[in-house]
């Protein structure tokens, strides 16, 4: 395959990507960069500083004599929880979002699969076809190439497959 093959190739599909990073809505980009925050080594070296200097400033009594959180650190704890429910939003949201690009990758992958084999099966009786006026007619008529040579019904194919899921489990 030829390098400009090729990348027409990749410029198509970072076309593709762009286009939907492109359709985000305005909250699920907020939600990718702050999902994408909260995975940082930046975020986790954030948070144990805060952590750190709250629970100083709380427990010793050179830096305030009435301390805003005593121990064991009641607010706290309800401000890591808030935050771990909207940080656990955050991810779903961009789960969902690229879960919604893997279900368009694999319908696109599908359709190119399916185009695939219809061609392939084409190429393939076509050589049969050759075969048999070159004199290869024994070759040509072997049971494997006539079936691969013969057009695939999906829908037989999806039924097998359920069929066989259904009975091994």
């Amino acid at each position: 395959m030829s390098q400009s093959h090729v990348q027409e190739h990749i410029d198509l599909i970072a076309r593709h990507e762009q286009d939907f990073l492109s359709r985000r809505t305005g909250a699920e980009k907020l939600s990718d960069e702050i999902a994408g925050f909260a995975g940082s080594l930046a975020f986790v070296g954030l948070h144990l500083l805060i952590f750190a200097a709250w629970i100083v400033m709380n427990s010793l009594k050179i830096t305030q004599p009435q301390h805003f959180d005593p121990p064991p650190y009641s607010l706290l704890s309800t401000i890591v929880a808030l935050e771990a429910i909207l940080l656990a939003s955050f991810i779903l949201i961009r789960q969902s979002r690229i879960g919604r690009r893997g279900d368009e990758r694999d319908h696109l992958m599908l359709q190119i699969l399916l185009l695939t084999e219809k061609e392939i099966t084409a190429v393939l009786e076509i050589n049969r076809q050759l075969a048999k006026q070159v004199g290869l007619g024994r070759m040509a008529d072997q049971p494997e190439i006539k079936e691969l040579s013969e057009r695939t019904s999906i829908e037989d194919m999806a039924k097998n497959i359920k069929d066989n899921l259904r009975t091994s489990e």
